[in-house]
């Protein structure tokens, strides 16, 4: 009885998400991510402070 009650929250969400994947346009999250993580991106290396230039080269 244990196993059956601590799984069922689990299975609820996958027979769910299941059923919306199938009837509904439901986004790819990876795409989405993946995007977001470009734009983070191009946000910080347009806004980040110049480096200093020092007199010596490394």
């Amino acid at each position: 009885m244990g196993i059956i009650r601590s799984c069922f929250s689990f299975r609820a969400g996958t027979v769910c998400g299941a059923y919306l994947a199938q009837n509904y346009q439901v986004p790819n999250v990876t795409k989405l991510a993946n995007t977001a993580l470009f734009m983070a991106k191009v946000v910080e290396e347009k806004y980040r402070k110049p480096k200093k230039r020092d007199d010596d080269d490394d």
